[in-house]
């Protein structure tokens, strides 16, 4: 600012006179004032003025004109002057220096008219302060009633302002109900036991005056326990004077969150602890906490892991380097990563792990968060393979069963398979519309039947039965009659009936029972008691058993055993253990005293084993001979073991006992010599290596020792040379250990089967089947690609009833036919679609459509190599026509069109090029994916393998789009 403006009533630029000493006073005074004064005369002249004034103006005045407008407009110049005796006083607002708006108050009042004329004086005072203040006042009364926020200051000068139980009766008078302002003064007799202190702590910061902060509880009248936070701030008002605040503020539903997240804290902690997963928390590359568990499974020692990187524990946990670059390289690269490991990972274990990794973003702790879960799925991949095992096995006996299936409603067939023909007798058209009472015996098994079925379908919506079926040559065939519901709710629209042919089980199944009758009458004759024992007691012996047991079979059914034995306390047919201690085929040999229920007793000696399977109810199978018919019973057994090695001998099976530890031939049959194609007398007494070829005989002494040690069947299919000119024969080989009494197999097994004419067989049924799957999907694209071009047809004939709409439809009239011509490319080939096919189809189809001539150059060594996969060839063909209709679209009408197509070594490069101009800036990365051309190209690329770019080329616009694995796969060269 310049110099204090004096002002008179002398003219501007005329000498001024000296002034008196009072005038040299009251400038004084002028200066001396915080507010801006301001003296004029009706002429607008500024007779006297201070610095703040000057200030307040910005510069200088010597006329009122020269003021600020908002301050003439508060001095109401220049016709709108108080009259002599009626003071006036405004409020305004003016901008200050400091950027911000300042009311000021003026204050104007008229002076007694002197020679020179009237005058005013006037007054501006800057009113912010106490807006400042008033607007604090007015947040710090919301946050304490709204906050529940008590709030004292104390003054050294004025003591407690306010005064707490002054603020503790205002807020009782106001109704609260909350301690908002009595929290400001809580006595000791309201603190919680637990909390005095830290009470203690605030009352004595309190007396020194020192900053401190507490929290404690209280047992407040009307609501109970709360948590307070205290908080004393000391200060100093002026020099010598002290003061301090003190606010409380209601934490209660703070502390309750508080201490349910510490709860939360330990059972999570104890969740982790007992997890069968290995937990693992990294911050930054180190890691802060694990669970015992995660330690477990790497095999590392308790509280060693904490500070390590991961991929320092996988390696020290056994992992190889070659997986663990591999998950970490996934890992950065994806920020989440699943892998597993091989059993031989960790320590030759033979289990499997899996680890699954997910990094957090920066949450302000200045590391990425990343978290670590190890699992062993061992189990899980068993289950996996048996379950794989399983498929394959139903695969295979679903596709080798005849199971006849037909559509039936009403009563009457409408639709039934080539199976059903076959089971039937029926050809296709006779079983349209056949009732299905034809294919029963008589009208009066249909009804039975019948009855049957409706009852089933209403209760479960399904029936199954054996019944006979009628073949249209009248011969009956039982068969197993499975029906279903189409529709539970709506039974008439009819049900799903399969037949499955059973003649031949229940043939068998007869044959079975009859073959039990025959081999029960063959144990009736043989001389040695047989008698079979489940968790009831017995349940069936033989003649000769019952003849020493001295009574019938229905004497001794559902009794013990041990009902014969003699008084011993150690007998062995008292013992309750044979079926937890043998196993399955296993025998057990003992001899003792028996007592028939004649009151005989007599020595036999006798074995036990132990028959059924798993699945089924096991039994106890006792065979007793009479030791005075001993001789008899050698000569049985020699008689059988006389008809044993004649079944070997005429058998259609090689079959060879080996020696386990030498794997000599201790005995072979006829078809093992064919085998080997060596005479019996050289096979004899001598290992595989000496009558087969070494490296025929090498797998099977590998096979023999696996068969040693594992004690497990080993099977393996050989293929062996046969005589010249004819073929060589695919021989079934399966090798068991003899094992008696558990000990080291003494001997060998082996039993081969030709299975030569069975395996081409099964190839051919293969070879059918690929041939009659890849015919089924070639129709299946053929009237895709018709249905789709209807389709386009159909649309076209909308564009011609509504040219409103033909832009748009023609556009969706191209991509159908870009779709149909890679459904009408999978007609006529074989495996995956080649790149260049798909091109110039969609080059053709575009040029058909729109009438332009394009041109297609294709360059590279090896084009036929480059296949796109099923499911990606449909988005790769709509995003080529997208961009050829986008280069027609945005060309012009005799502007060049080209399509070019490199084949490298690695990718594919297709490249539209028309003649245009992209706009100034463009991006393509800017297009959103929509519903636009350029978004539809976005939004049907690939994830992986497929980028695309859009540049201007001199004058020519080039859309590039860059395929490589995944997106393309490079066959084998030809």
């Amino acid at each position: 600012m310049s110099s204090i403006l004096r002002s008179s009533s002398i003219p501007l630029g005329a000498a001024r006179a000296p002034r008196p000493c009072a005038d040299t006073d009251v400038e004084a005074l002028l200066e001396l004032s915080a507010q801006a004064l301001l003296m004029f005369d009706e002429r607008g002249q500024v007779l006297r003025s201070n610095t703040a004034l000057r200030k307040l103006a910005g510069h200088a005045t010597e006329r009122v004109e020269q003021l600020p407008p908002v301050l003439q407009q508060l001095l109401g110049w220049p016709g709108d002057l108080p009259r002599a005796g009626v003071p006036r006083e405004l409020d305004g607002f003016v901008d200050g220096q400091d950027g911000l708006r300042h009311r000021l108050r003026a204050r104007i009042t008229a002076l007694a008219p002197m020679e020179q004329g009237a005058r005013w004086l006037a007054s501006f005072e800057d009113r912010s302060i106490e807006d400042e203040r008033d607007l604090s006042r007015l947040e710090i009364a919301a946050l304490m009633g709204d906050a529940e926020v008590g709030l004292a200051s104390w003054d050294a000068a004025r003591g407690w302002v306010p005064r707490p139980a002054t603020s503790a009766r205002r807020a009782a008078s106001a109704g609260g109900g909350a301690p908002s302002a009595a929290i400001t003064s809580v006595s000791k007799e309201l603190v919680e036991p637990d909390s005095l202190p830290e009470y203690e702590r605030l009352q004595r910061a309190l007396r020194q005056r020192e900053r401190v902060e507490v929290r404690y509880a209280v047992q407040h009248p009307q609501t109970g326990q709360r948590w307070l936070m205290s908080r004393v701030e000391p200060g100093e008002l002026s020099p010598g004077r002290a003061a301090f605040s003190v606010m409380t503020l209601d934490v209660s539903q703070e502390e309750g969150a508080r201490r349910r997240n510490e709860q939360l804290l330990r059972e999570l902690t104890a969740i982790l602890d007992e997890n069968p997963a290995g937990m693992a928390y990294f911050l930054g590359p180190g890691l802060v906490r694990c669970n015992r568990r995660f330690e477990l499974l790497l095999g590392l020692p308790e509280g060693s892991a904490r500070g390590a990187t991961l991929g320092e524990l996988l390696l020290r946990g056994g992992v190889s380097a070659e997986v663990v670059d591999a998950t970490l390289a996934a890992f950065v690269r994806d920020d989440r990563c699943a892998t597993e490991f091989s059993p031989g990972e960790i320590g030759g274990s033979g289990r499997w792990y899996a680890l699954a990794l997910r990094r957090s973003g920066d949450i302000g702790r200045g590391a990425d968060e990343t978290v670590a879960v190890l699992t062993d799925i061992t189990e899980l991949r068993q289950r996996e393979a048996e379950m794989a095992a399983l498929a394959r096995e139903r695969e295979l006996m679903f596709s080798l069963s005849d199971v006849g299936i037909v559509y039936q409603r009403d009563g009457r067939i409408e639709r039934a398979n080539q199976a059903m023909e076959e089971l039937s007798g029926h050809d296709q058209a006779s079983l349209q519309g056949l009732p299905l009472s034809e294919l029963f015996a008589d009208e009066a098994s249909y009804l039975a039947h019948s009855a049957s079925e409706r009852r089933d379908l209403a209760a479960s919506g399904r029936h199954s039965a054996e019944r006979q079926l009628r073949r249209r040559d009248g011969r009956s065939l039982w068969v197993l009659s499975s029906q279903r519901l189409v529709d539970t709710a709506n039974p008439r629209a009819g049900s799903i009936c399969s037949f499955v042919s059973v003649d031949e089980r229940r043939r068998a199944r007869e044959q079975v029972l009859q073959q039990a009758d025959r081999t029960r009458a063959i144990l009736d004759s043989v001389l040695v008691g047989i008698v079979s024992v489940d968790d009831r007691g017995i349940e069936w012996m033989n003649r000769s058993a019952r003849r020493m047991f001295g009574g019938e079979l229905a004497d001794f059914v559902g009794q013990q055993i041990g009902t014969v034995a003699t008084a011993e306390p150690d007998h062995p047919l008292r013992r309750t253990d044979w079926l937890t201690t043998l196993e399955e085929g296993q025998a057990e040999t003992f001899d003792c005293r028996l007592k028939a229920r004649d009151g005989r007793e007599f020595w036999v000696v006798g074995n036990v084993v132990v028959t059924g399977r798993e699945s089924q109810q096991r039994q106890l199978t006792f065979a007793l001979m009479d030791i005075d018919s001993r001789r008899e019973a050698e000569v049985q057994i020699a008689r059988a073991r006389a008809s044993l090695q004649r079944i070997i001998e005429t058998a259609p099976l090689a079959i060879a006992l080996f020696e386990a530890d030498s794997h000599k031939v201790v005995q072979l049959n006829q078809m093992m010599a064919e085998f080997a194609g060596q005479p019996l007398a050289r096979m004899q007494d001598q290992p595989p290596l000496r009558w087969l070829p070494a490296d025929l005989a090498e797998p099977l002494v590998a096979d023999l020792d696996r068969a040693a040690r594992t004690h497990a069947s080993v099977h393996r299919e050989l293929l062996l040379p046969a005589a010249p000119g004819q073929a060589p024969r695919v021989w079934d080989v399966r090798i068991v250990a003899l094992d008696a009494r558990g000990e080291v197999p003494e001997q060998l097994l082996l039993v081969a089967g030709d299975v030569t004419e069975q395996r081409a067989a099964d190839q051919a049924r293969l070879e059918a089947a690929i041939a009659q799957r890849e015919m089924l999907v070639k129709e299946v694209h053929h009237r895709i690609k018709n249905n789709l071009q209807g389709v386009a047809g159909l649309l076209q004939q909308n564009a011609q009833r509504h040219p409103e709409a033909a832009a748009a439809i023609a556009e969706a009239v191209s991509q159908v036919h870009a779709i149909a011509q890679v459904h009408g490319l999978q007609v006529g080939i074989s495996g995956p679609l080649r790149v260049r096919n798909v091109v110039e189809a969609i080059c053709s189809s575009v040029q058909r459509m729109f009438g332009r001539p394009i041109s297609v150059a294709i360059d590279g060594a090896a084009p036929h190599r480059f296949a796109l996969s099923e499911a990606d060839s449909i988005p790769i063909a709509l995003t080529v026509n997208e961009l050829l209709t986008n280069a027609i679209k945005h060309s012009g009408v005799g502007g060049a069109l080209g399509c070019q197509v490199r084949f490298g070594e690695q990718e594919v490069s297709i490249a539209v090029v028309n003649d245009g101009r992209l706009p100034e800036g463009f991006q393509l990365s800017a297009v959103p994916t929509g519903i636009s051309g350029l978004g539809l190209v976005r939004a049907l690329l690939p994830r992986k393998g497929a980028a695309m770019a859009l540049e201007q080329q001199g004058s020519c616009v080039v859309a590039t789009l860059r395929l490589q694995p995944p997106a393309v796969s490079l066959l084998a060269p030809l």
